[in-house]
Formats: structure tokens, C-alpha cells, sequence
């Protein structure tokens, strides 16, 4: 049995992207993926918020790569509900970025919200192997933005859903700046008024390159800059 380290984060995780980052993308990332038509490679699939928008504006193929065991049950559950011409098209694959195969290489590959995983040594072989699953032609669609650095500081709530009689409560802490990277914990509660009703901790690391790292990097593993709005990337790999 493997560990989920994003467990703690399912039940919360429609509710913090759909006040965040989704509605933005929903409206970006169609326009990035007109003329994809065969298959694609969804990294970082996550509760399937971006999968669906996918499958409905795309007739694609599509390979949803998720790692995360509860994760993959909340998109499971949602691609069911979308009804068998989605189920017939997407196929859920329970491995990490660096580990995806497929039967042939795609027309594109999107992950978003997923880059900040990646420190830079892991992100030379991130770009080996996108640049291996496409087709010559094909594209990389992701998100990205420069951000300003973080201070570390005290735990403090960032966001906060009512939920029925509960409230949901994401709270984060800085714990640690190194370059691009950054430690953070997050605190997941589910309230009732002042009762604590659970209480999960999550520590982790994230990457945050700067714009010119990332394009360095791309250009040296063969992919050149595409058209894209602010805030999203397109990176071709030549025909």
C-alpha cells in the first residue's frame, strides 16, 4: 500500500479550485486546444474539474494521469456521471508525470496547476519526457505566473466554505524560502461553529521558477515558444 500525501485535501479540493484557478482556465484553455482532435495527456488530473472541461470541448482521447488514490476516485465518480461517450474516451492512469506511457504519442499534453510540483533537476526529465509523449507539431499547454516571493510567517486561514451545518477551513504557513523553492504546511478542519469535527496537516514543497528559468528550459529540450493568453503557456515541439 502506497501513501496518499494528498488525501487530507480531496474533500476541500472542488471547493478551493472552483474559487480559484478553474473558472479562469475554463475560459483560457479551450481556444489553446482547437484542432487537437485524436488524444491528449491531462498531468495532474486531480478531481477531474479540468478532465470534463476537456472532454467537452475536445473529441480527443484522452489520458488523465492522477497518482493520488482519492484523487482518482472523486474523477472516476465524475466521469461516470458524465455518461458513457466520456468514459469510452478517457482513460485514468494511477502514476506520476515522469512515469506516463501511452500506446502512441499525442497531440498535446496539459497540466494545470501541476509545474509547481517539479524542482529543477526533476523538471529536465519532466521536459524529456513531454517532449517524448508528443507528436512533432504537437503542443504543450500549461499555467503559469511570476509571483512575487513569499515571507514566511504564522499559520493563518486562506479560505473558508460552508458546507451544510460545517464549515470547511483551508488554512497555510510559510515555513521556509530556498531559491525557487518553498516549504509550506496547510491545516484541512471541518467545523462545526467552534467544534473542530477533523483535522488533517500537510507538509510539502513547492518550485517556483522564474519565467526565464522555464523558458531556458524549454528551448534546450527542443520545444519553442506558441501563442497563449497571459497567464497560460503554449510550447510546440517542431515538425
Amino acid at each position: 500500500m502506497t501513501s496518499d500525501r494528498y488525501a487530507a485535501a480531496v474533500p476541500f479540493y472542488d471547493l478551493q479550485h472552483e474559487d480559484g484557478h478553474v473558472p479562469v482556465v475554463r475560459e483560457l484553455l479551450p481556444p489553446l486546444l482547437t484542432g487537437v482532435g485524436r488524444s491528449l495527456v491531462e498531468l495532474g488530473a486531480g478531481t477531474g474539474l479540468i478532465t470534463e472541461l476537456i472532454a467537452r470541448e475536445t473529441p480527443a482521447e484522452i489520458y488523465a494521469v492522477e497518482p493520488s488514490l482519492g484523487m482518482r476516485s472523486v474523477l472516476v465518480s465524475r466521469l461516470a456521471a458524465l455518461g458513457p461517450d466520456v468514459l469510452r474516451r478517457v482513460t485514468v492512469l494511477p502514476c506520476g508525470a515522469l512515469d506516463v506511457r501511452v500506446d502512441e504519442p499525442v497531440e498535446a499534453v496539459v497540466m494545470i496547476s501541476v509545474l509547481q510540483s517539479f524542482a529543477a533537476a526533476e523538471r529536465a526529465e519532466l521536459w524529456r519526457v513531454l517532449a517524448g509523449l508528443l507528436v512533432p507539431g504537437g503542443r504543450l499547454v500549461f499555467n503559469w505566473r511570476e509571483r512575487a516571493t513569499p515571507v514566511p510567517g504564522g499559520l493563518a486561514v486562506m479560505d473558508s466554505y460552508q458546507v451544510g451545518r460545517h464549515t470547511y477551513e483551508i488554512a497555510g504557513q510559510v515555513l521556509d524560502v530556498a531559491g525557487e523553492s518553498v516549504s509550506s504546511r496547510f491545516v484541512y478542519r471541518v467545523l462545526r461553529g467552534d467544534v473542530v469535527v477533523s483535522e488533517d496537516e500537510v507538509a510539502g514543497v513547492n518550485h517556483w521558477p522564474a519565467g526565464e528559468v522555464l523558458s531556458s528550459e524549454l528551448k534546450e529540450h527542443g520545444f519553442v515558444p506558441g501563442e497563449a493568453p497571459e497567464g497560460m503557456h503554449v510550447w510546440l515541439l517542431p515538425e
